[in-house]
Order: C-alpha cells, then sequence, then structure tokens
C-alpha cells in the first residue's frame, strides 16, 4: 500500500483543510464538496484526512461495520450478540465516476434466491462507507442513477438493495466529500444540498508559495516513506487536537444569540428550507470545539456561513456561488454577543500541537489550521473569499419600437469582415419546448431523447449478457417452465436454471450532445435581436443543464468560424462566452456549418454511444464564402446535406425578423433534413402553441356535440 501524503504537508489552501477538519470534529455537519480547478491539491488533502479520523470499534466479523454498542437490528450479518468491539482505522472509500449500481450498493444473487431461497448478498461501497467517508472525485459527473442511489442513503442512513420483491437493507452513514472542477458541469440541486459545507479553492499567485509546493511534491514523490517521516509529529498533533476537540464538543453552548444570527443569515440570503440553519448550527460549534472553547462566537457564525451558505443560495447553474461579507457583516452586527463565555470545566489543553487557539484562524473565529511545519515559505495567505455574486442581470427592453437597422456587411472577406460590435447583453431566459434526437439510442443516462437505459420503462427480455442486473420475472417464468417435467421436479417450486433466466430491456431517456452554431454576423447585429438571440441560446443552455447534455458552442462571422467552446458539460462556461460574443462582419454560413462537421467527426470518435444534436441559430443569410471560392449559399447548402448525410439530427432557430422575410432559414432548414422554429415558437408557452390547444379543444368539443 502506497504511503498517502500528509495532511499537514499540504501548502496554503486555509479553508479547505478547516472545512475538512471540521467534518472530522463532527460529522454531523454533512460532509465537504470542494469546487476549484484542476491541479489544487482537492484530492490530495481529501485522500489524507482519513490518517487524521479516530479509529472506530466494530463488531468482529461483521463486514457492515456495526458499532459492538448498537449493532443495526437488521444488519444482514446479524443478529449480533453484545460483546467487545475491534477497533480498526476509519476508511475512506472512493466511489469512481463509471461505478455500476452493484459496486455502489451491492450485488444480490437472483439466481440462488429464486432457486434455493437463500439471499446471497455481497456489499458494495456503501456498506464499506457506514462510520466512514465515502470519497467522489469529479462528483458532477457521476451519473444520474448514481446520484439517486446517494441521495436516498444519505436521506435515509441505510441502504436498500432489492431485486424481483428480495430486499436487503443495511445501514449507511457515511461522511461524503466530493471534489469537482466547475467547468466540468455543475451538480444536481438535491446533490449539492446535501453537502454540508462547501469551498472553492484556487492555485496560488505568490512565488514563494508555489516553489514550496513543488519542493514538497518533488520529495514526496523520491520518497514518500521519508517524507511522511518527517511530518509525522505533526500528524500526529493534529490527530491530537481532533480528538480533544470531539470530546469538548458535547461541552459547546449555542446560545440565543448566535441562533439568531444563523437564522438571520439564512433568511437575509434567502436560501432554501431549514438544512443551511441546521448546518450552520453544527458548524459554528464544531468551529467553537476545535478553537478549544465552550462557548460559539460571532466570528465563529461569520465562519460558518462563510462555508455552509454560498451553494445554497443559488437560484439557478448560471449564478456564481459566493456570499457578499459586507452583507453578512451588516446581518451580524445587529446582534450584540451578549452571551457570557462559561468558564470551562476540566477543558482539554488546546494546545496539543506547536499553535494554540488563537493562531490567527481565518476571521478569527478559531478556525486555525494544522501548521505546516517549518517550510521555507513566508506566512501563509489566506484564499480569497468569493466575489459577491452581481445582481440579476438586467433584462432587455422588451418594448416593440423599431428595430435598429442592420449594418451593411464590408466589402471583402479580409479580418472580421467589418467593423467589430460591442456584446450585447441576453434577454431574460424562458422555458424551451423539448428538441430530441429522433429514434432510439442508447447513450449515457439523462432526459432528453429516448434511449436503451439501465432505469426505465421495461420493454421486453432477453438473455443476459454477462451478470444480471434487472430480472424479468414473467419471462424466467415462462423460459424454465416447458422444462420442468424432465428436470424431474417434484416440489412447490419450479427448477432454474441459469440458461432460463431473462434480463428485462429497458426504455428511458438519454442525455445528448447539444452543438449550438451560432450567427454573429452583421445581419445579426442589431442590438434588441442579438440580445432576443442570446436569450434564445441561453434558455437552451438552461434546458441542457436539466436535460444532463454536454453542450458545444460554434460561431461564425467575417470569414470564419471558431469553436468557442469545446464540447463539455459545463453550462456555465457556454453561458459565459455567450456573454462575451461580439457581433459584427458577413456571414460565413457555410464555414460554420463545416466547422460542426469537424467537431461532431472528432466527438464521435470520442464517445460514439452519445448522440448529437445541432441547434443553428441564425437567419439564413449567406454572404461569404469563408476563404473557399464559389458561390455563399451554394456551398452553405452543400454544407448542411453533408450533415443530414451523416445522420446529424438538425434544428434551425429563424432569427429573422422585419415586414419582409426571406425565408432562408426555411431552406437551411429543409438542407439539413430538419425542422425550423422561430424565436417565439421556441417559447413552451408561445401564442402558436396556445392557439394549437385551442383548435384542438374546439374540435373536440364540436365533435362531442355532433354525436
Amino acid at each position: 500500500m502506497s504511503t498517502p501524503y500528509p495532511f499537514t504537508a499540504v501548502v496554503g489552501q486555509t479553508d479547505l483543510r478547516l472545512a475538512l477538519l471540521l467534518n472530522a470534529v463532527s460529522p454531523a455537519v454533512g460532509g465537504v464538496l470542494v469546487r476549484g480547478e484542476k491541479g489544487t491539491a482537492k484530492s490530495t488533502a481529501v485522500r489524507a484526512l482519513s490518517a487524521l479520523l479516530p479509529q472506530v470499534d466494530v463488531v468482529p466479523g461483521c463486514r457492515f461495520s456495526c458499532a459492538p454498542t448498537a449493532p443495526d437490528p437488521a444488519c444482514p450479518d446479524g443478529p449480533h450478540e453484545p460483546g467487545p468491539g475491534s477497533p480498526r482505522p476509519a476508511r475512506m472509500v472512493e466511489l469512481p465516476v463509471g461505478a455500476s449500481e452493484d459496486r455502489l450498493v451491492g450485488a444480490l444473487d437472483i439466481e440462488r434466491a429464486l432457486a434455493e431461497g437463500v439471499k446471497a448478498f455481497e456489499p458494495g461501497l456503501l456498506a464499506d462507507a457506514h462510520r466512514g467517508i465515502l470519497y467522489v472525485d469529479e462528483v458532477n459527473l457521476l451519473h444520474d442513477h448514481l446520484i439517486d442511489l446517494l441521495l436516498d442513503a444519505a436521506a435515509m442512513g441505510a441502504s436498500y438493495v432489492e431485486r424481483e420483491g428480495v430486499s436487503v437493507r443495511h445501514a449507511a452513514r457515511f461522511l461524503l466529500v466530493g471534489t469537482m472542477n466547475p467547468e466540468e458541469g455543475e451538480l444536481r440541486p438535491q446533490l449539492l444540498d446535501r453537502f454540508g459545507l462547501t469551498v472553492e479553492v484556487a492555485a496560488s499567485r505568490e512565488p514563494a508559495q508555489r516553489v514550496e509546493v513543488v519542493r514538497r511534491r518533488l520529495a514526496y514523490e523520491d520518497d514518500p516513506a521519508g517524507f511522511a517521516t518527517r511530518w509525522a509529529d505533526d500528524e500526529r498533533d493534529v490527530r491530537a487536537r481532533v480528538v480533544a476537540a470531539r470530546a469538548l464538543l458535547p461541552k459547546v453552548a449555542l446560545g440565543d444569540n448566535a441562533l439568531l444570527q444563523i437564522a438571520a443569515a439564512c433568511a437575509a440570503f434567502e436560501v432554501d428550507g431549514m438544512r443551511a440553519d441546521i448546518v450552520m448550527a453544527r458548524t459554528a460549534t464544531a468551529l467553537a470545539a476545535w478553537a478549544g472553547r465552550t462557548t460559539v462566537l460571532k466570528e465563529d457564525v461569520r465562519q460558518a456561513a462563510l462555508l455552509a451558505l454560498p451553494h445554497r443560495r443559488r437560484r439557478s447553474p448560471f449564478d456564481a456561488p459566493g456570499l457578499d461579507e459586507d452583507k453578512l457583516d451588516e446581518i451580524l452586527d445587529r446582534f450584540e454577543d451578549e452571551d457570557p463565555e462559561p468558564e470551562p470545566e476540566n477543558e482539554p489543553d488546546p494546545e496539543p500541537g506547536p499553535e494554540g487557539p488563537d493562531d490567527g484562524g481565518p476571521d478569527g473565529g478559531g478556525g486555525g489550521v494544522p501548521p505546516q511545519g517549518d517550510g521555507p515559505e513566508g506566512p501563509e495567505t489566506p484564499e480569497a473569499s468569493p466575489e459577491a455574486p452581481s445582481e440579476a442581470s438586467e433584462t432587455s427592453e422588451t418594448s416593440e419600437a423599431p428595430e435598429a437597422p442592420e449594418p451593411q456587411p464590408a466589402q471583402g472577406d479580409g479580418g472580421a469582415g467589418g467593423p467589430e460590435q460591442a456584446a450585447v447583453r441576453a434577454a431574460e431566459p424562458f422555458r424551451t419546448k423539448m428538441l430530441s434526437v429522433p429514434g432510439l439510442g442508447e447513450g449515457a443516462a439523462g432526459r432528453r431523447s429516448r434511449a436503451r437505459t439501465a432505469h426505465g420503462r421495461t420493454t421486453g427480455a432477453q438473455r443476459p449478457r454477462g451478470q444480471l442486473t434487472k430480472l424479468h420475472l414473467a419471462a424466467t417464468v415462462h423460459a424454465a417452465a416447458p422444462h420442468q417435467k424432465a428436470r424431474g421436479r417434484s416440489g412447490p417450486g419450479l427448477v432454474i436454471r441459469k440458461d432460463d433466466l431473462r434480463q428485462a430491456t429497458r426504455e428511458g431517456r438519454e442525455g445528448n450532445l447539444v452543438l449550438f452554431v451560432v450567427d454573429a454576423s452583421g445581419s445579426m447585429a442589431a442590438r434588441q435581436r442579438m440580445s432576443a438571440v442570446k436569450g434564445a441560446v441561453l434558455s437552451l443552455l438552461l434546458d441542457a443543464y436539466q436535460r444532463r447534455d454536454k453542450v458545444g458552442l460554434i460561431t461564425f462571422r467575417g470569414a470564419t468560424a471558431e469553436l468557442a467552446l469545446p464540447p463539455t458539460s459545463s453550462v456555465d462556461a457556454a453561458a459565459a462566452r455567450l456573454e462575451r460574443l461580439p457581433t459584427g462582419g458577413r456571414t460565413p454560413l457555410a464555414a460554420g456549418l463545416l466547422k460542426a462537421h469537424e467537431v461532431l467527426r472528432i466527438e464521435r470518435l470520442r464517445d460514439p454511444s452519445r448522440r448529437p444534436l445541432l441547434v443553428v441559430v441564425t437567419d439564413g443569410r449567406a454572404t461569404s464564402a469563408g476563404g473557399v471560392v464559389g458561390d455563399p449559399r451554394e456551398l452553405a447548402g452543400r454544407s448542411a446535406r453533408l450533415l443530414q448525410a451523416g445522420g446529424v439530427a438538425s434544428v434551425v432557430v429563424d432569427c429573422e425578423s422585419g415586414p419582409v422575410r426571406l425565408g432562408l432559414a426555411g431552406v437551411l432548414a429543409t438542407d439539413l433534413g430538419g425542422p425550423a422554429v422561430t424565436l417565439d415558437g421556441l417559447r413552451a408557452d408561445s401564442l402558436a402553441g396556445l392557439v394549437k390547444n385551442v383548435r384542438t379543444a374546439g374540435t373536440s368539443e364540436t365533435h362531442r356535440r355532433a354525436a
């Protein structure tokens, strides 16, 4: 087994180390979500935490880590007789992003259950993580069905495994820790709220600190055991401080003023539900215990708010996490801290290590983190707190004033093909109509197009390929019934053999690759129109987030097309690129379509099971050949037919406006083999849809009266 990197050797990342230690002191805080760019020691710090956790006593031989003082009465290995426990280190269990459902919750042998009536159960990762840490690296990439299982286990403190009426239950209480890079996509709100604390991390910009990071990492890779030995004393001190803080935790008093501050902060920042208040209370209590105090101070409440509230105040995936610290201070200052601090009784020594309780932790709240030895770096610079999110963006004008005249395209294709105009703000997003890929796919689970999936409605049965996971009971019985006499059946049960088992085939929804091709040329540059176009694309991006799609963004203007955002799961990144999108110049429609063909060809090699949906946002004009000799319109038509021949599902969002319309977007949609929809028709509650519903209702009423 390789030697882990010492926790106390991590350079910087004050908030990250503090959040992890608070969970070590009080697991009831509810875990940590670590967000940040790659290469910032997220995984290193999390993996090093397990060495600081106290040992746990378990029932000898129990595969589910039951506590000897309070064993689980429904434990599959039980019932357990009272007796002494066996100590073992706390476990750090890692859940791979690509894990199967059986690997997470455990596997039940259906064949033995049907034929022998025996519950042969192999525990999964949830059983291994009971009374320990469950760590998910790149948690934002976890499949939806695994997230559902995690949510159930976190809410109930137990895991249920059911296969065709055969059920097994075991306790599953664990500390959930996740790391993620926001550029690769966001978490579902339900799972996001399950993390007690969240921390934003970034690489230091101080040269001296970066040098020390490199020095320590190289020293560790050259001699892991020797490096760990050099930090053993610091690790021992922090471990002792965690044990002392755990012992002090029940004695910490949470006064009325502190509770009022917590409630006022949660109400002012408009977080949903009451979980935030409870998590803040537990975090503030853990901060006081970590500092060796028995009273919660205002500084503890402030630090708890900075850790527990940022991820709970988001209203959409485009809202940046963070708190307005000036507003937070104003809220806390309304309540004077009048609770007297009681005299400590048998208070443990708050200095198990080289630092004392007043070690200058973040904001003076006793949230000091473990020392980093006598490294050559200077005083540690606390990580900057997240910037306060800006107020909701102003919506664009909705008045029906005459649209500004479109700029005339510049002559020639050099450069951008014309003067670049400043980016305009997107209009308010809206709920869009459902766009899907026709046919039946087999891609990653999502919520857009029909697909064969592991979850969903049962549509048939087939022989299992590999391990049986979803038994089709009726088909299995039907396959075994004709052979009962030949197999010498004499009792009431069926004689089942492996060849009789049938796997259920299910149909659900998949996530797609939604590739946006956006016209940013001069013909789209009228400010009101471009604002509406950006609002429509932003709405489609929000829909893609909710349906668990990957997204990509191509823009074309002047003489070229640009891949503004390679396919990714981060709609935040796509929205940011869209917000900065400039306009102006001629319209190289063919270049945009050919760039889309190239991107989809590469993505098909990388992820062949994920089907694409091409969304072209344009008025259909083509005024530039994009550096190729030929008629721009003819080149655009040939490029579109090339995509159609490749089987790419397409939708054209027609942005043409004004009294005179050429209908070129409709021609493009015909060449692509897909539908064309106007900006207004893209809305789920559009007037066209309302009229259609009214007509349908009127026709039904007429038929009813005639009958």
